[in-house]
């Protein structure tokens, strides 16, 4: 299926690049969620009638994602689990426990910006954490698990 991209999407394109797909994604998954259209010749004119709109929006949604990587560069946060005398956890901390704790401490955060690589952290210590904020942004925090013996 072609279809024309309404923001940029990782390993696909950019705003307003026709690409074609499979149609299960294009339709579970781009068109439901806004970030594309199928390519018809009325939505090709619609885009670049509206295209210097969705560049503004666009360049201000990654204005407000850079200026929450600065805010997060370097951040520590911390996150209490239960855990035995040897230092392993009983559960495990998440991204939604993650997401959860920066959303405390002011940050509006999502669980699907917390990027895991190695799954959930299962013992105590200091763990660097990388968020995706945009498809261009991302920010470094260290993840501080503090053991709760009680």
């Amino acid at each position: 299926m072609q279809i024309i991209l309404m923001e940029k999407v990782v390993n696909l394109g950019s705003l307003g690049d026709v690409v074609k797909v499979k149609d299960g994604y294009a339709r579970n998954f781009l068109i439901p969620q806004g970030k594309a259209k199928r390519a018809t010749e009325v939505a090709k004119k619609e885009f670049e009638a509206r295209r210097v709109e969705l560049e503004t929006k666009a360049t201000a949604i990654l204005t407000a994602a850079q200026a929450r990587a600065e805010k997060l560069e370097g951040y520590m946060v911390q996150v209490t689990q239960k855990s035995g005398v040897d230092g392993r956890l009983f559960g495990s901390v998440t991204n939604s426990d993650i997401a959860e704790a920066l959303t405390k401490q002011g940050f509006e955060m999502k669980k699907g910006e917390v990027v895991m690589p190695n799954g959930p952290l299962k013992t105590i210590g200091d763990f660097p954490i990388t968020l995706n904020l945009h498809t261009d942004v991302k920010a470094q925090i260290t993840v501080s698990v503090l053991g709760d013996h009680t």
